[in-house]
């Protein structure tokens, strides 16, 4: 029986996970796109949008044990995985306190343990000239107050990435690290909770299509990293090259926060 080709986006109901979305559905080499997210409505949109191609699963990628759900699946279905795009993840703009620990652990285990956790479950069903899109961000590149947790675990899904990128290459398999600055997106709805102190000002944002359509591109170039923007690359040469607190430093006068 001949396996279907598939690819799966993450966080695919709105933002840039939807602009994924919007560009693969068109392509040929794949039989279906798999779109997960929590909310089944707004996937069931994304059905109504773009035809039957688009295939629904609903799943909380905080949760390992909803995960281990979709590997089964996976077993299942028995699909030859093309195209994996790991987006799912989220922010709070505040301090660490603004927060509770449960919601602090929950950032961490989407953004970091979801990545990990589908990257692993879906290799076994990839072959050669399969990729892996993992979505980290400019704030991977620095340590950034008053999204401590966020760069963090963005900075793990980008040096995951690379050195996973490492290991596969023998599979003939790509892993792509995205690293967007800001984007107009839902991004920052979800972000603020209106917290004393927090980024406030997103300069020089770009539309996710030209992003997403940047990143498609350097992953099927096989390229380890995928950076969009001259202000974005200038952040990424700045930050090798500065100490950490003076980067910090500029950060805070940036986004008007006192120390």
């Amino acid at each position: 029986m001949t396996k279907k080709n598939i690819a799966i986006v993450t966080g695919a109901s709105s933002g840039f996970g939807k602009e994924f979305v919007k560009l693969i559905h068109y392509d040929s080499k794949f039989d279906e796109v798999w779109v997960l997210a929590r909310t089944e409505s707004k996937l069931l949109d994304l059905v109504s949008e773009f035809g039957e191609k688009i295939k629904p699963y609903i799943i909380d990628l905080s949760d390992y044990n909803q995960i281990k759900l979709f590997i089964n699946y996976l077993k299942e279905q028995n699909p030859n995985i093309k195209l994996l795009i790991n987006n799912a993840g989220f922010a709070k703009f505040c301090s660490y306190d603004d927060i509770s620990i449960d919601e602090s652990l929950n950032m961490i285990n989407l953004n970091i343990n979801g990545v990990v956790a589908m990257s692993l479950g879906c290799i076994p069903f990839m072959e050669r000239d399969s990729h892996i899109i993992n979505v980290a961000s400019q704030a991977s590149f620095q340590p950034v107050p008053y999204l401590n947790i966020y760069s963090a675990t963005k900075s793990f899904v980008k040096n995951y990435s690379q050195a996973l990128n490492v290991e596969l290459k023998e599979k003939g398999i790509c892993v792509t690290a995205v690293c967007p600055g800001w984007m107009k997106t839902n991004f920052y709805s979800r972000g603020d909770i209106g917290a004393k102190k927090a980024p406030t000002h997103f300069t020089l944002m770009k539309n996710p299509e030209i992003v997403a359509k940047k990143a498609l591109k350097d992953a099927y170039n096989n390229k380890d990293i995928s950076v969009c923007g001259t202000f974005v690359n200038f952040c990424r040469i700045f930050a090798k090259f500065l100490p950490e607190k003076l980067i910090m430093k500029c950060w805070l006068f940036i986004q008007g926060i006192k120390e």
